[in-house]
């Protein structure tokens, strides 16, 4: 029999939920590590539809990346994620940025969807001595424009965004999800790109300045490798357990 306890404790073997960022708030946030666990989804976020998903395949736990439970509760409305977790009888483990910066975690999915070479740590976390940010090297040269047509496509997004750095493109770096201001980190470690989840318009203006080609691929796109990453490795450890890749999830927005 597999329990919460077990799966929480075996994604804490390989990316150590004392590793998280101070602001953050990964675990097991909903449910108790003594219930069995026979089905479980995987998904980026926790929606009331990857409940209602979750729910309808038997699933008593989901296992998510960014917190079902993120800020401190003042009430608790019956139709909140976590109220709709409990009324099921559903566990959630969140796995957030400790996930991000693991070997194998978020960062070297996405490095590895990217084709990078000899990739490195970029911005180390002064707390735990993990790579908050990677680089590596391309597989071939770039162009900006082709560059961003190839990360758009690797990651099979609806659309990007980018800044032309003016400079042909063999180093690059990189953070999944909400990671622009390691743009610096890039610049001084001699990269000609970075590519991120999403960037505010003055970033966007300091990485033209710096001559970088900045590319803003979504946050769900640039943090959606990481779930075949983890479908594989629970699913080796616990093969009496069905784990399911949730249909429900979706990056919000959409490209005109």
């Amino acid at each position: 029999m597999t329990t919460t306890g077990d799966i929480y404790r075996f994604i804490d073997g390989f990316a150590p939920f004392r590793t998280a960022m101070s602001f953050d708030n990964p675990g097991l946030l909903v449910g108790d590590e003594n219930t069995e666990v026979t089905a479980a989804v995987l998904s980026l976020d926790i929606t009331p539809e990857v409940v209602l998903e979750a729910s309808g395949l038997g699933a008593q736990l989901v296992i998510s990346h960014h917190p079902v439970i993120f800020h401190p509760l003042k009430k608790l409305s019956t139709n909140s994620v976590p109220y709709l977790l409990a009324g099921s009888s559903i566990a959630a483990i969140c796995a957030h940025t400790n996930l991000d910066m693991a070997p194998g975690g978020v960062n070297d999915c996405l490095a590895e969807r990217l084709r990078l070479k000899n990739v490195r740590m970029l911005r180390e976390n002064s707390a735990c001595g993990l790579a908050e940010a990677l680089c590596g090297e391309t597989d071939r040269e770039y162009g900006p424009r082709e560059f961003a047509e190839f990360v758009k496509n690797a990651l099979g997004c609806e659309g990007v965004r980018f800044t032309d750095g003016k400079k042909r493109i063999t180093s690059v770096g990189l953070c999944g999800g909400g990671g622009a201001e390691y743009l610096y980190d890039a610049a001084q470690a001699g990269c000609q790109a970075f590519v991120t989840g999403e960037c505010k318009h003055n970033i966007l203006l300091d990485a033209e300045s710096l001559g970088v080609t900045m590319v803003e691929a979504g946050h769900f796109e640039t943090e959606d490798p990481v779930i075949p990453f983890l479908m594989q490795k629970l699913g080796e450890r616990f093969q009496d357990v069905r784990f399911i890749r949730s249909g429900a999830m979706h990056g919000p927005a959409h490209y005109l």
